[in-house]
């Protein structure tokens, strides 16, 4: 064993790549392997989403068209089968709120709740909810029931 064949321990050395941008000796400097001009040999350059090369985007070549209402109310529907489903398992005896329609997953947590006519009640229900149509308030109130908007 001499000095000519010395090497480190299998695995001591973690050899890292070339240091770019660190002055002509080095052999990457000057434009540090960027290329010359352009976005990219630049500081600060990401490409944004969408963008293709200085061409039209897609999203802004496809024609747009309508209206959205962002001030639209979403109602989670509920009919008035479902309630009856709840009697008839014997889930609620009286009464139906919205937190009753939560714990058994019928709409979630942050969901405004409508009633609708769909189905037959035959319980005489208190029903709780942020809105009703006219069919079912009918319904409800046919049947003995009440119906209290939220």
């Amino acid at each position: 064993m001499d000095l000519s064949n010395l090497k480190p321990a299998e695995g001591s050395t973690h050899r890292q790549g070339k240091r770019v941008g660190r002055g002509q000796g080095s052999g990457k400097g000057g434009t540090a392997t960027r290329g010359h001009k352009g976005a990219k040999s630049r500081s600060g350059y990401s490409k944004k989403i969408g963008f293709e090369g200085g061409q039209m985007p897609l999203q802004r070549r496809v024609p747009k068209f309508g209206f959205k209402n962002f001030n639209r109310k979403e109602y989670q529907p509920v009919n008035l089968d479902k309630l009856q489903a709840l009697v008839d398992n014997k889930i609620v005896k009286d009464e139906v709120t919205i937190e009753t329609l939560i714990d058994n997953g019928i709409v979630g947590k942050n969901d405004l709740v409508k009633i609708l006519g769909s189905g037959e009640l035959k319980s005489k229900l208190k029903v709780t909810a942020d809105k009703f149509s006219a069919s079912a308030k009918e319904a409800i109130e046919k049947a003995g029931g009440e119906a209290i908007t939220q």
